[in-house]
């Protein structure tokens, strides 16, 4: 399937955490929270290290790298879940530009998704607290998929759900995990990177890079579909 003749994709699918939710602030507190109480430190600069997977390999990397210590991967992962949630509901704001972004989209494309690393518990409780519990035809899990991202397959499924084929998809992304998986699976991809303007230079690997949603453009979504 190729995209629609009056649009410049078959769909758009977004990334959660860091782009349309200020979210990581939040998560490196839950991650540091949770994680000393399982007897690991965690200083704030640590949390980039899992940027961008998924909640249990946030834990099973830690577990790997320095062992939980009185609870399971299971019972960790559980708490982390929860603590992320209750910050979201009580302090999630959206990024500049959500909107704006969101409604570019729709013009762009039939269809539009979101595609996160985060489980669906957090996924509803972001939703929920910036109105866009309606916003998108397809929010799926990467929790769901055998792998996280940086693989390809949230997106893969991402693209089915949608009825496009990956070739005819814009993804938009803000961090290295996201945007490999996005590119993995043959989409297109903006990256919004955190670190921007000092960005890692692996983010090359994305088709543009700017700094916040709000430089995402009808013109720059031209550019990129090429």
């Amino acid at each position: 399937m190729t995209a629609d003749r009056a649009h410049l994709f078959s769909a758009v699918v977004f990334d959660m955490d860091g782009l349309l939710i200020d979210s990581e602030p939040l998560w490196v507190r839950a991650e540091v929270e949770v994680f000393a109480s399982v007897g690991i430190e965690l200083e704030p600069a640590d949390c980039a290290r899992t940027k961008g997977l998924r909640t249990d390999d946030v834990i099973a990397y830690w577990d790997e790298a320095r062992g939980l210590v009185g609870a399971s991967r299971e019972e960790a992962h559980a708490r982390l879940v929860a603590r992320v949630v209750e910050l979201v509901e009580r302090e999630g704001r959206a990024l500049p530009g959500v909107h704006e972004a969101i409604s570019l989209a729709r013009s762009i494309a039939p269809r539009v998704g979101l595609a996160s690393s985060s489980p669906p518990p957090i996924i509803a409780a972001a939703m929920r607290r910036l109105g866009l519990t309606d916003a998108f035809d397809v929010a799926i899990s990467a929790s769901e998929d055998a792998y996280g991202k940086p693989h390809p397959a949230v997106y893969l499924r991402a693209a089915a759900q949608l009825g496009a084929a990956p070739t005819a998809c814009l993804a938009i992304e803000d961090s290295l995990a996201g945007v490999i998986a996005a590119k993995a699976a043959r989409m297109k991809c903006v990256a919004v990177p955190e670190e921007h303007p000092a960005v890692p230079p692996a983010f090359s690997v994305a088709d543009a890079i700017v700094g916040e949603l709000r430089e995402v453009t009808l013109e720059l979504a031209r550019a990129v579909r090429g």
